[in-house]
């Protein structure tokens, strides 16, 4: 218990970055933030099948939401909706990879880990889907008649 005319602890000095591996920010660090991102767009293309997959689903659909007359609300709510699947694809990627590097052997963490990267992107695609049926349909059921 601390007396009212006792000191109080001298603090830890904290270091000065979160990690070695942090840059220091400005320009050269936007600079490398893309090259990190279009590198890791690559190896998204070149290794994981799903979002192959995926990305050829979003080109058909961008064509459609170029074409159909949607209103500005509706071109970015769909669009979003496309973005999200391809950005939670690459966040269940990121962590399938994360638990593949930690180990190959079966653990109940890491198929909890999987399951649970596999659910997000479930409802993420869920999610698309029902934004497509609900506003593409009407619209291109106006087209068509």
């Amino acid at each position: 218990m601390d007396r009212p005319d006792s000191k109080p602890a001298p603090r830890e000095p904290e270091p000065p970055f979160e990690s070695p591996f942090k840059s220091v920010g400005g320009l050269r660090r936007i600079a490398g933030a893309l090259i990190y991102s279009w590198a890791g767009l690559r190896i998204a293309i070149q290794v994981e099948s799903a979002f192959r997959q995926e990305l050829l689903l979003a080109s058909i659909l961008a064509v459609f939401l170029c074409v159909l007359p949607f209103t500005a609300f509706e071109r970015l709510l769909l669009a979003g909706s496309i973005i999200l699947v391809l950005v939670v694809e690459l966040m269940n990627s990121a962590v399938e990879a994360a638990i593949d590097r930690i180990s190959f052997d079966n653990h109940h963490l890491s198929k909890r880990a999987k399951d649970l990267g596999s659910a997000a992107v479930f409802l993420t695609l869920s999610f698309c889907a029902a934004c497509w049926i609900v506003l593409g349909w009407p619209v291109l059921e106006r087209v068509l008649h």
